[in-house]
């Protein structure tokens, strides 16, 4: 059970995005066999299958982003020598905590303000929208990680070379 539970710390954002892809998916199959087959539909499937696709969608984000699974400038990477890679990686790093603590903000600021409601469950879109300021918040968090991991190369570096 614990080995669980230190993968869950370690992936969660996976295991619960896994958790709304697999709603949506039930969902759109559902109703997709009672449209074809049974002639009617839930009026609330689509809301509740697009709002937890959106939960996918920037949990899968956040987690790519930890995992340096997003696509970056590769080339450039290779074409640096290893100093300048570790140099690149810091102000990359600096450059994401100042986007995404920007994003995590303005999305707080929205989704706080945020009045509307869904049409068929009558549901506040909060519900959809907090995902977007958990996954900046998480983005953040682990820039400032990379940003310090690289610094401590940088100096680990400066202090060998003495």
């Amino acid at each position: 059970m614990s080995g669980f539970i230190e993968r869950f710390k370690k992936d969660f954002e996976l295991y619960i995005g896994s958790i709304f892809l697999s709603i949506t998916s039930i969902i759109v199959i559902m109703n997709v066999f009672t449209r074809y087959f049974l002639n009617f539909t839930f009026n609330w499937a689509e809301e509740v299958a697009v709002g937890a696709f959106v939960w996918t969608i920037f949990l899968g984000f956040a987690n790519a982003y930890k995992t340096k699974s997003v696509l970056g400038v590769e080339l450039l990477m290779k074409l640096l020598p290893q100093k300048g890679r570790t140099i690149v990686e810091f102000i990359t790093s600096l450059i994401v905590v100042l986007l995404s603590s920007t994003m995590f903000y303005m999305s707080y600021i929205y989704v706080s303000n945020s009045t509307k409601i869904t049409t068929a469950l009558e549901v506040s879109y909060y519900y959809i929208q907090i995902s977007i300021v958990i996954s900046f918040g998480l983005i953040t968090i682990y820039s400032i990680k990379f940003a310090i991991e690289s610094l401590k190369k940088i100096r680990t570096k400066k202090n060998t070379q003495q």
